[in-house]
This record gives C-alpha cells, sequence and structure tokens, in this order.
C-alpha cells in the first residue's frame, strides 16, 4: 500500500516527498492524498496541527463519502484543539454506485484498517496516539477495526452510528467507545442501547435532545463535535481547551 499526494490545501513550506511515503510534512497543512487500498485509489484529506500527539481517521456511513458536510466539520472542531484527522473514501466511484457495497462491513473494516497502518507507519503520523470517529456503518466499521487492532486503537467515536452491525465484535473491544445519537432517532437509539450493553470496555453514551439522524437541528452538530473533541482529547493525551 502507498500514498499519493495530490495538492496541498494549505501553505506547506518545507514539504517534501520521497518514494511511497510522506516526508517532512509542515504541521500546519491540510494535504489531500491518494490512499492506494486492495489495488485501488482513494482519495483523503489529511490535516495534521502543529505538535499534535494524536489523529483521529474518519469512517462515512453509506451513500456518503470524505467530503461529508458533517463529518468535515467535526473533523474542523477536532483541528481547532490540535488534533489530527484523516478523511477518506472507503469505497472507490464505482462502488459507491452499489447498494450492497455500501453495507458490506467487512469490506469497510478491510479499508480502514489498512488506512490505519499506513497512517502508523508514515514518519510524521507514526507516534501518534490514534482513534476513529465513525458514522452509520462506519461506525460498526470502526469498532470492527478496533476490535482486531487492539491497543493500537486508542479511542471510538460513533455519530448516529450502526455499532449494532458490529455486534459480534463488541465484547473484544477495548477502546474507550462513545456512542452519540439523536434523541428523535428512535430506531437508531434502541440499537445503540443495544450495542453499548454489549460493550466491555470504558463506555459512554450521550443523547442529543431533539437530534435526528443527521443531527441538521440548529446547534446539535455543534454539541456531536465538542462531545467527540473532548472524548479524543482526554484519551489521544490532548490538552484540554482553555476557556
Amino acid at each position: 500500500m502507498h500514498v499519493k499526494v495530490a495538492r496541498s490545501a494549505a501553505r506547506n513550506d518545507g514539504m517534501a516527498y520521497a518514494g511511497d511515503g510522506i516526508r517532512n510534512m509542515s504541521r500546519q497543512a491540510e494535504t489531500e492524498v491518494s490512499l492506494v487500498l486492495e489495488g485501488a485509489e482513494h482519495p483523503g484529506t489529511l490535516a495534521v496541527p502543529a505538535n499534535t500527539p494524536g489523529i483521529v481517521l474518519f469512517a462515512h456511513g453509506s451513500g456518503s463519502s470524505r467530503l461529508s458536510s458533517r463529518n468535515r466539520f467535526v473533523a474542523q472542531a477536532l483541528n481547532r484543539r490540535g488534533i489530527a484527522t484523516l478523511l477518506f473514501d472507503l469505497l472507490t466511484a464505482r462502488e459507491d454506485q452499489v447498494y450492497e457495497t455500501r453495507f458490506n462491513i467487512e469490506l469497510l473494516t478491510r479499508r480502514l484498517v489498512g488506512a490505519t497502518r499506513w497512517i502508523a507507519a508514515q514518519p510524521p503520523t507514526r507516534d501518534m496516539a490514534l482513534g476513529y470517529f465513525g458514522a452509520s456503518t462506519g461506525a460498526a466499521a470502526a469498532l470492527y477495526a478496533a476490535a482486531e487492532l487492539g491497543e493500537m486503537v486508542r479511542a471510538v467515536v460513533s455519530r448516529g452510528g450502526r455499532p449494532d452491525l458490529a455486534m459480534e465484535a463488541l465484547a473484544r473491544v477495548t477502546a474507550p467507545t462513545l456512542l452519540i445519537v439523536g434523541g428523535l432517532d428512535e430506531v437508531v437509539l434502541d440499537l445503540n442501547r443495544a450495542a453499548y450493553a454489549r460493550l466491555a470496555c470504558e463506555k459512554a453514551i450521550e443523547v442529543i435532545p431533539g437530534a435526528t439522524h443527521l443531527f441538521e437541528e440548529p446547534g446539535t452538530l455543534e454539541q456531536v463535535a465538542r462531545l467527540a473533541a473532548d472524548w479524543f482529547a482526554q484519551r489521544l493525551a490532548i490538552a484540554p481547551a482553555t476557556t
């Protein structure tokens, strides 16, 4: 597996690339990358704030992509807290057109594990504590990957996720896991409560009153971002926010 760098989205003095990896990355840049996973290219956006000790990989839900406005909103909130992020497409454009593939949790998990192993091998990110942020079906992939990788994953956050699709793996998850669900998303809330009962790790469930599945209501996505940033900051050794 290797990565191609497509372009820099911000000032990026001192950046150089060699061979199949990233070298000497500026800690202020947001960089468009292309991960090669299972022989196919998967575009991504890597943001690395200065002096961050932690990075969060985003696993989006079915029918979504790295360009998800909700995930980008959360990622930018994490960046402001000094947390690095990687958003990337779990599926190719062709795969994303197939409904069944969007719900292939095993495939999504393999892609997430592959991206994780790459991030952990690159000089700018290899010493960082690592976490997952999963939405919808991406949350199931994040939990399966966390169960497979064990102590390599330090924290997981699910936004409106389907952890029930990873039910058989939940007892093996060791990473502290936060489930965030909208109070009006009744079916998904019930599924999250059932999954929560199966988790044996440090865990919490946060229900946001008045929020539906996509957290479109005013202020609800801001609550998701704050909860996620606090969870990751504490568990990836990020300094607390100043007030």
